[in-house]
């Protein structure tokens, strides 16, 4: 019994140990910064993989010079003269003194461009920051790796199916 509850202890403390909340989430490690000039503001973006490539996951940061407070921001995202997103910037989940998207996938390769609006003390004003390449999606295509990834589910209902065969009663 005395060994039970201590391994019972000794399990508990080193979950809440190891799971605290700011070992949840790896930070935000910026690799490549390219600098916008959107009127009077100076935002530098950052980008936590270079060089980009289509449907990889990143993280973008958005820093103007003098910090977010005060500033209310857009990003829009063309590709080539194709607008395929357009939001308001909000602070980076992980990195709160910047605005930022987390884990975010341009979905194309080719040519795209990041524009701006801010709006601040210094008035309202707009910059972009062109001709981001984006490279072909790393790794197999995507039919391929979907292809792959649904054979051990095929081999589970394979098993199920089976099973149930041999256990059913005559």
């Amino acid at each position: 019994m005395r060994k039970t509850l201590l391994g019972l202890l000794g399990t508990l403390a080193l979950l809440l140990g190891v799971a605290t909340p700011a070992l949840a989430f790896e930070p935000v490690n910026v690799v490549h910064t390219e600098k916008v000039q959107a009127g009077p503001y100076d935002l530098t973006v950052g980008f936590s993989t270079w060089p980009v490539k289509a449907m990889q996951s990143l993280d973008f940061t958005f820093v103007p010079e003098d910090g977010i407070d005060g500033k209310k921001g857009t990003l829009t995202l063309l590709y080539g003269q194709e607008e395929m997103d357009d939001s308001p910037l909000a602070r980076h989940p992980r990195k709160r003194e910047v605005w930022g998207l987390d884990i975010y996938a341009l979905p194309e390769p080719g040519t795209w461009t990041l524009k701006f609006d801010v709006d601040g003390p210094a008035g309202r004003a707009s910059g972009e920051l062109k001709n981001l390449q984006v490279m072909e999606q790393p790794g197999p295509p995507m039919g391929l790796s979907w292809a792959i990834s649904t054979i051990p589910l095929f081999g589970l209902i394979t098993f199920i199916v089976i099973a149930w065969r041999r256990t059913r009663t005559p």
